[in-house]
């Protein structure tokens, strides 16, 4: 017996089980069955029956022991070795590279303390493509001590790659807050995480003129941000050999006190913000003059008070508008409990409340919402009577949304709208911390007590940024990203406020991208590469059994994933 296929004209082949027989020079043939409507793999299984194949269940033949994620791994792992960061960390292939390299996959896939790695990466393929399995916390711990005698060379490496002669330097300062007292770096500071009462580190972030990082240094908590601008300089002149770069930090960075030490460095440019005192002594002295934005937003003054800079004055609408709004509630919200101060104040007829005692209640209301400047206070015993300021709420007014930047850049080689635009790309440090300190790399909470480990651990998610930072820019079709923002960045109004492309626009508001595709943030894209499993997979036969490792087949998501991240550079 066999399986025939007729042709049929006007309907689908005609699929028949036949017998065949020899009557003297003629073959006879006789249908014993049509099965034009079995399923092709009942026809396929039927036909190999005939053949004389031996059949059997697909559990019986074929079995997967095991399966692991690991599209992610692979692409994390293949922008790092395009990347050279590999390289970079360390020019040779060592035990404490690849666990290095195995600890900054982990940061980004999945990021925890260093005894949950151990045990986590064995739920991927990442210890298997570092060979890494049997590395436990100890030697982990080993690895970041080699990590940080390294930093110095690491970040030599990078300013190498993205550094030169005349390039941009960002840099800003950020702190994480700490559980417990042990290490020697945690010291009570300003908490920019809100955690009242809490230790913090203080950590200072280099970057190249994109946001790409470039170096970081950590400091005691108790540091201020300004005083950490020293060290930067001198790493940019000594360490890294560049005498002319434009350092841009932002008014509490480059206060005038290290701008004086910045003098020092004819090479040196740099680029920062007047505070709102300071504008308001410009405007005293009629150096800054509210005609000068009737016809434009930005305009460049000079002022004694700064010789050898360049002043130029913004006035935003939109930022005048929410300090106005802002003020309003503030000043609300204070004279509800001032009010609240004043009734209770009438009320203690038996017992009046004394002078001392009326000035620190309101001494934590004024100095809670910062609005001491804006009222009047009577204060005596038994007696409180307040009202707003007037005449300074109007000097305050009448300078909002205005800014003020300052340079020693000539004009000829950087245009007053350049400088504006040069100052903004301080965003891009500020997105770095954001990443830092969410959900995407969780530099905090800070396991460690020793100091250099605690560095190294700062160092390690720099480095995990780093290479989050260009599977961004390589995958920006396929996340929510503003593809074209690099671009529109130096080509919009400076001042005006930033506004998303058209195309963003249209792909956050569909929630696809324009060939169809669901856009995803990078962590769910991170997600999404890890349905793609290496299966380990065992087959039966009259040999004996064989394993083997399979990988899923790839979805059009991950296939395209996998082309952008083949550009990346």
């Amino acid at each position: 017996m066999y399986i025939d296929v007729v042709p049929n004209r006007n309907s689908r082949p005609a699929v028949l089980l036949r017998e065949a027989w020899r009557e003297g020079k003629r073959i006879r043939k006789r249908t014993i069955a049509n099965l034009t409507d079995w399923p092709p793999e009942k026809v396929e299984a039927l036909r190999r029956l005939l053949k004389g194949d031996k059949l059997l269940a697909a559990d019986d033949a074929f079995a997967i022991e095991r399966s692991l994620p690991h599209g992610h791994v692979h692409a994390v792992l293949e922008t790092i070795g395009r990347l050279g960061l590999d390289k970079v960390i360390s020019s040779r292939r060592c035990r404490e590279r690849d666990l290095v390299l195995a600890m900054i996959v982990e940061q980004l896939i999945n990021p925890c303390s260093k005894l949950a790695a151990t045990r986590l990466w064995h739920t991927t393929t990442l210890a298997e493509e570092l060979s890494v399995a049997d590395a436990d916390e100890d030697e982990l711990y080993a690895a970041l001590d080699w990590l940080h005698s390294r930093q110095g060379a690491i970040e030599k490496k990078l300013a190498a790659k993205h550094l030169g002669e005349g390039s941009t330097v960002l840099y800003d300062v950020s702190s994480s807050y700490y559980e417990g007292r042990t290490c020697s770096l945690v010291r009570h500071g300003h908490n920019r995480d809100r955690k009242k009462g809490r230790p913090i580190v203080v950590y200072g972030v280099m970057t190249d003129g994109d946001g790409r990082p470039v170096a970081v240094q950590v400091y005691p908590g108790n540091t201020s941000d300004s005083k950490t601008v020293p060290d930067q300089v001198q790493k940019l002149r000594e360490r890294f050999g560049l005498t002319e770069v434009m350092l841009i930090g932002d008014r509490g960075m480059l206060t005038r006190t290290q701008i004086a030490h910045l003098r020092e460095y004819p090479g040196l440019r740099w680029i920062s913000a007047l505070r709102s005192g300071e504008i308001r002594d410009l405007a005293e002295r009629s150096d800054l003059q509210m005609s000068l934005f009737d016809q434009r937003n930005l305009a460049e003054i000079e002022s004694t008070e700064y010789p050898g800079e360049r002043l130029i004055a913004c006035l935003n609408p939109y930022l005048a508008e929410e300090r106005r709004r802002k003020r309003e509630e503030l000043l609300a919200a204070t004279e509800q409990d001032l009010a609240r101060i004043a009734r209770e104040v009438e009320r203690r007829t038996r017992t009046p409340l004394d002078r001392t005692q009326i000035a620190l209640k309101v001494g934590k209301v004024i100095h809670r919402y910062k609005m001491s400047k804006h009222f009047l206070l009577e204060i005596g015993d038994g007696e409180f009577h307040w009202r707003r300021d007037e005449e300074s709420i109007a000097q305050e007014a009448a300078l909002d949304g205005i800014y003020v930047l300052r340079t020693n850049a000539p004009a000829e080689s950087l245009a007053a709208p350049d400088v504006v635009r040069q100052y903004k790309s301080l965003s891009q440090v500020e997105h770095l911390f954001r990443t830092l300190k969410s959900i995407d790399l969780q530099v905090r909470p800070i396991r460690h007590h020793r100091e250099e480990r605690v560095r190294a651990h700062i160092l390690l998610c720099m480095l995990a940024y780093y290479v989050e930072w260009h599977m961004r820019r390589v995958l920006s079709p396929l996340l929510y990203e503003d593809e074209s923002l690099p671009t529109d960045r130096w080509q919009r109004d400076p001042v005006a406020p930033a506004e998303a492309s058209r195309a963003a626009k249209s792909k956050k508001s569909r929630k696809t991208t324009t060939t169809g595709e669901p856009v995803h943030s990078f962590r769910t894209l991170l997600q999404e590469m890890a349905t793609c499993c290496r299966n380990r997979c065992r087959v039966t036969s009259e040999a004996g059994e064989a394993t083997f490792d399979r990988l899923s087949d790839l979805t059009s998501m991950q296939r395209r994933v996998f082309e952008l991240l083949s550009c990346t550079q």
